[in-house]
């Protein structure tokens, strides 16, 4: 009787895992099914698929495109074709643009590498794009010599203006010496006590709008070193040089500079507007002025609009639009996002700090709507006592919807500074597969954790402290991924309608995205980046004390083995969150961003890194290095197990003679799960293919959520206790409802003799586990007597 319901209990247990296993894999198909249709039906588009070409964004209702095209949809060129003058040639030039040649200055030259001459591709009269003369330059100068020059720029200004457009004409080689350089040599003829030629002060607003491609981190460095205030200086200069061309103005692609002349209009109040154009640069007819208004009259076409108010005693008023604020280098307020952001300028000649001067302004907020949601703004002018942005004098102004208003009570560089907020794609919840193997894991380890505890002494086991310690930070894990995994920041959801602007507070902000805190996601995110490597951490005490039980079998494990291992597993973990949350808040203490450089903002988990800052990431150092280690340590103690005890016979352990090789697969298998070899799916997840990643993922997805599911069913449905405890269970069950001597007819008689057959057919399936169970390894080991007194740990 006690055979036939241990055959019977054996029969139910593989029925139940196989359902499992069908259910499971069901459910991976199902989301792979659900996945593909997905990504093959999306959702209709507001935009048109494609609609702008050759480069360009559709951003505020409009294709925004690059420099080389034009147009509707950005199918118009804009560019002069590559092209041969004499014996230089010239790539791609785009429209308003001075290309450099191809040709360099030799290696033996002072200005080696530098093109030797420049070529502008122009509009005509017409409107037709044409190219011009090749101006050529002198391979005997760099910016260095040229600044070298400057006490000479009186007698020989266009030589050395010319020469300092040559050298920048490829901005993407500039260095910070570079643009300290041409900054100090630009600014200086500009200065009119140098009495530079008009025509070479021209040729230095070229020059200038050159400088302006550089890329942000080349000017941040050379603002760094700029001990000399060259910047400073040469924004002065162009302020005092917009007040003397008359009625003219100057448009290049980064910059425009607007005079206007009021000796012969009664009028006090200039209007200077820069309308939107079809790509990010600044072009002949993007700006206008108009004199005899009395307010501003933004319309849906304008970037820009500044208003300014003069007194009688004002006879010139001057106006300089930055395309980018690479030239204010702020000490106080931090840009990460990459919009372009316009400065506008304006003077009148006298006192800028008059009082009965006064300038009102709107900006057109320009960023990226999908990704980034607006906040608030700030209206600024830019203090060259101080050389940073200030607010003295500047007060928000309510103005027509979709712009932001200011008024200032003097002249001078103004701008606004704006904050977002980031429109984070929060994930949705845990889906079907991850919820199902998540509850059975956290079922599977809680069961194997009172398991094992309960039945250790009846067991006489040396691995219950490790696979209980194993279990409990795995359960953790598991529990606080599932409950605490999502950021409770995605229930806050307002759009731009939802904010309020305070008109009357314009404090200065510090940086341009503002992140809520939430300090709870950051503690779930320390909590899970902790069990896990405490998880791990005992994945690789397991693999260690099975070497020294399984391969050192004649030599005693170590003294304080088990205190040594318990203040391994959770103490080393500790220590590495610690000094990881440490270091990050000392670096980015006083800000509330720095809970962002520890975890991301879309779950709670643990920051990924950009690819430029991975090698000095705090994701890098304290969780893949630590389990990569781990993981490697395990996979060579996986193999030696693997080939010196379970697949070959082994002099100590007599049983291993006549074991079937299902067995070995099966100690193979839970070998395996206990030291978190499939974790290693985890590196084929990063392989740069959706259809691969997609596959490894689930993979990953399926035996990594039911870790603690295959833990239980190796660890305690294979055991003789647990066998025996459920058969008497069963017994007693069946017994009450008056079923004693057979079982219910769960299956047809033919199937059940059909796998009595099969499981007669495989004698080693009814022996347990030997090569881990306590019991196989005090029975068949041969051990040292001084092992023998460690067995009872």
């Amino acid at each position: 009787m006690a055979a036939c319901s241990t055959r019977n209990i054996r029969v139910l247990v593989a029925i139940l895992c196989g359902l499992l296993t069908v259910i499971i894999l069901g459910l991976t198909i199902w989301r792979t099914v659900i996945r593909i249709q997905r990504g093959t039906i999306t959702p209709p588009s507001s935009t048109p698929v494609e609609f702008c070409r050759n480069g360009g964004t559709w951003a505020n209702g409009r294709c925004i495109c690059t420099e080389e095209w034009k147009g509707l949809r950005c199918t118009i060129a804009n560019f002069c074709e590559n092209s041969t003058y004499m014996s230089f040639a010239f790539n791609r030039i785009p429209v308003g643009r001075y290309g450099p040649s191809l040709q360099t200055c030799d290696k033996n030259t002072v200005n080696a590498g530098s093109p030797i001459a420049i070529r502008l591709c122009s509009l005509s009269l017409y409107g037709e794009i044409e190219l011009q003369d090749v101006t050529i330059g002198s391979c005997n100068e760099n910016l260095e010599t040229l600044e070298m020059q400057i006490d000479h720029i009186t007698t020989n200004s266009k030589n050395i203006s010319t020469e300092a457009q040559i050298l920048t004409s490829d901005a993407n080689k500039l260095t910070p010496e570079n643009i300290t350089s041409a900054t100090k040599v630009v600014g200086q003829i500009f200065n009119e006590s140098r009495n530079a030629d008009s025509e070479a002060k021209k040729v230095a607003v070229t020059t200038l709008s050159q400088l302006l491609y550089a890329s942000e981190n080349v000017f941040q460095t050379a603002a760094a070193t700029d001990n000399d205030d060259a910047f400073a200086t040469l924004i002065e200069q162009v302020e005092a040089y917009s007040l003397t061309l008359g009625n003219d103005s100057i448009v290049e692609p980064n910059i425009a500079i607007q005079s206007v002349n009021l000796t012969d209009t009664t009028s006090t109040s200039v209007r200077f507007s820069v309308w939107k154009g079809a790509s990010d640069s600044l072009a002949p007819g993007s700006t206008s002025v108009e004199t005899n208004v009395d307010r501003l009259n933004p319309d849906g076409q304008t970037e820009l609009q500044i208003l300014v108010n003069t007194n009688t005693n004002n006879t010139t008023c001057g106006f300089v639009v930055y395309q980018n604020n690479k030239l204010f280098q702020s000490k106080t307020f931090t840009s990460r996002s990459n919009f372009s952001k316009k400065i506008i300028t304006s003077k009148v000649d006298g006192n800028e700090q008059d009082q009965s001067v006064s300038v009102k302004m709107v900006f057109s907020p320009k960023y990226n709507q999908k990704e980034f949601q607006f906040n608030s703004y700030a209206c600024v002018y830019w203090n060259f006592l101080t050389k940073d942005w200030d607010t003295y004098g500047c007060y928000k102004d309510k103005t027509t919807d979709g712009f932001l208003g200011c008024r200032c009570n003097h002249t001078t560089n103004f701008a606004v500074l704006m904050t977002f907020k980031k429109n984070y794609q929060y994930p949705e919840s845990l889906d079907v597969l991850s919820s199902v193997g998540c509850a059975l894991s956290i079922a599977g380890l809680a069961f194997t954790i009172i398991f094992q505890i309960v039945t250790r002494k009846s067991r006489k086991t040396s691995v219950t402290w490790v696979l209980v310690n194993l279990c409990t930070s795995m359960l953790i894990f598991n529990l606080l991924f599932v409950f605490g995994i999502e950021n409770s920041n995605k229930n806050l959801k307002t759009s731009d309608h939802d904010i309020n602007i305070d008109f009357d507070n314009n404090e200065m902000p510090t940086r341009d995205t503002i992140d809520i805190p939430n300090p709870s996601c950051t503690a779930i995110a320390a909590f899970l980046h902790y069990f896990l490597l405490v998880t791990f951490t005992w994945n690789g005490l397991n693999a260690l004390q099975l070497y020294f039980l399984l391969i050192r079998t004649m030599k005693p494990l170590p003294e304080h083995f088990i205190l040594f291992i318990t203040l391994v597993g959770w103490g080393v973990p500790a220590v590495i969150v610690g000094v990881t949350m440490g270091i990050v808040y000392s670096q980015n203490g006083n800000d509330s961003h720095w809970e962002l450089d520890y975890r991301q903002e879309e779950i709670c988990w643990l920051a990924t890194p950009n690819s430029d800052s991975f090698i000095t990431s705090s994701f890098l150092w304290s969780f893949i290095i630590p389990i990569t280690i781990i993981l490697i340590s395990n996979v060579v103690t996986f193999v030696i197990i693997t080939v010196k005890v379970l697949w070959e016979n082994n002099q100590n352990l007599t049983s291993t003679k006549k074991i079937s090789t299902l067995k070995k697969i099966l100690s193979t298998l839970s070998i395996a799960v206990v030291f978190g070899i499939t974790w290693i799916l985890a590196y084929f997840m990063l392989i740069n293919n959706d259809d691969i990643r997609n596959i490894f993922s689930h993979i990953f997805c399926l035996f990594n959520t039911t870790q603690g599911l295959q833990i239980f069913i190796l660890y305690t449905i294979r055991t003789k206790i647990f066998k025996s405890e459920a058969s008497k269970v069963l017994k007693s069950l069946s017994s009450s409802v008056g079923k004693v001597k057979s079982w219910p007819p769960l299956l047809p008689l033919r199937i059940r003799l059909r796998m009595y057959s099969l499981l007669r057919s495989l004698p080693a399936l009814h022996e347990h586990f030997r090569l881990l169970e306590p019991s196989a390894v005090n029975e068949e080991m041969t051990l040292t007597d001084s092992y023998k007194g460690n067995s009872s740990i």
